[in-house]
């Protein structure tokens, strides 16, 4: 489960993301505020607290953000 996260993720990264995806084109200067993006500290969270704790962390900080 922790695996398919972090594929879910690095899917979103690669080709979603107004910051490194795809769709940076339509943010040239960045979206996110943060000096980690969301998406990469869900990536380290969940690797670190696993699937539960490591999801709901993650999903607190991208609610939290603009």
């Amino acid at each position: 489960m922790q695996r398919l996260l972090i594929s879910l993720i690095n899917f979103y990264q690669t080709f979603l993301s107004f910051d490194k995806g795809v769709l940076a084109v339509f943010a040239p200067g960045g979206a996110c505020k943060q000096e980690i993006s969301c998406s990469e500290y869900a990536k380290r969270v969940i690797g670190e607290f696993g699937v539960f704790r490591g999801s709901r962390l993650g999903l607190k900080r991208i609610w939290s953000c603009r």
